[in-house]
């Protein structure tokens, strides 16, 4: 355990920023080559697996499903509320404290140990772990870029402080640019066509509708009108009105189902930013969600979006901490928080059954 803390506390004393994760990458590859590990690197991605790789990292076919975890290496930045250097990785007692400590480090960390247990012995799927950059910015090239060498997944467990308690389900996120056209015309003379009052019934639809699959942890799909633009002169009818609408899926559609839908239902013109970051959900009787809760886990939605977003496989959010620590001044991780999560992770993932990928 001491190695383990002494390692995350070299990663907190690093700033790695999203996009400028190379430092941290290059001191956690040196840690694993050092003890024993042969992880790969694709940028500022690190991976390692329990098993026989192509020279590049690349899995090669096997029977066994693959089971993926995975923790982020990169962080957001200091908030002006920090009373203490973020990067000197204090250590108070229990409490190791830094910017990073919470989100992610402890997770890192916990499933680095984790990953060392496991594929100590047989286990019935191949196992990957990954240290992963840009996951506070949801960048390309971060988790994704390393899909192209891991080939189908099973199960990603996806390491973010959740208290140890299973997140089954993440709202994903979608942002509408909407344009309803009219016709320009005189004010005072009633000519044209008014653009917001054509906007206005599809802003209440907005407001109002409710699509019929609700997430038993996250409740319904969320869309909030955010932003609107219409008009430049007090006394000419305007013949644009722009409107932004959030959209958090539920787990339950995919961003390019609630596209289609959305598209059908109103009259105005609708134009996605992305749809990358779906939601995600995993099944009730899925043996991962089983046999956490036949070691007392609980399970909840989260709201907060993490690399579940960018994976187009089944995950489970999971990690020591506590997401209310995050993004937060005086960050901070305890030490019995991280020995309990390689425990749990331990005894979530020993000879566990996982089907194939689909």
């Amino acid at each position: 355990m001491d190695e383990l803390i002494a390692l995350l506390r070299d990663l907190i004393r690093i700033p790695s920023f999203s996009r400028e994760e190379a430092a941290a990458a290059d001191c956690l590859q040196a840690w694993m080559t050092a003890h024993g590990l042969s992880p790969f690197r694709e940028g500022n991605n690190l991976w390692c697996v329990a098993g026989e790789t192509a020279p590049d990292g690349r899995l090669l076919p096997s029977e066994k499903p693959t089971l993926l975890l995975n923790a982020h290496l990169d962080t957001v930045r200091p908030s002006t509320g920090y009373t203490r250097d973020p990067f000197r990785a204090d250590l108070e007692g229990d409490r190791l404290f830094g910017l990073g400590s919470n989100d992610d480090g402890g997770s890192l960390i916990a499933l680095l140990q984790a990953f060392r247990i496991l594929s100590a012995k047989p286990q019935p799927y191949r196992l990957v772990f990954s240290a992963t950059a840009e996951e506070e910015v949801c960048g390309r090239a971060g988790l994704e870029a390393i899909f192209p060498f891991l080939g189908e997944i099973a199960l990603g467990i996806m390491g973010e402080p959740t208290r140890m308690q299973m997140a089954v389900a993440e709202r994903g996120l979608m942002v509408l640019d909407c344009e309803a056209l009219g016709k320009s015309g005189h004010a005072a003379r009633n000519e044209g066509e008014n653009a917001i009052y054509k906007a206005l019934p599809d802003i209440e639809w907005f407001r109002t509708y409710c699509f019929p699959a609700v997430s038993d942890f996250l409740g319904p799909v969320k869309m909030t009108v955010t932003q609107i633009e219409a008009g430049y002169q007090h006394n000419v009818i305007p013949d644009r009105c722009r409107f932004v609408v959030d959209v958090r899926s539920n787990g339950l559609y995919s961003n390019v189902e609630l596209l289609s839908l959305i598209r059908e239902a109103v009259s105005c013109r609708v134009q996605e930013r992305s749809t990358r970051l779906s939601g995600a959900s995993i099944p009730a009787d899925h043996p991962v969600v089983v046999r956490g809760r036949s070691l007392g886990l609980e399970s909840f939605g989260s709201p907060t979006t993490s690399n579940q977003s960018v994976s187009p496989f089944t995950t489970l959010k999971i990690g020591p901490g506590d997401s209310a620590r995050s993004h937060a001044p005086d960050e901070y991780i305890r030490l019995s928080e991280i020995r309990e999560g390689i425990d749990i992770f331990v005894r979530l993932l020993d000879q566990l059954s996982i089907e194939t990928a689909s």
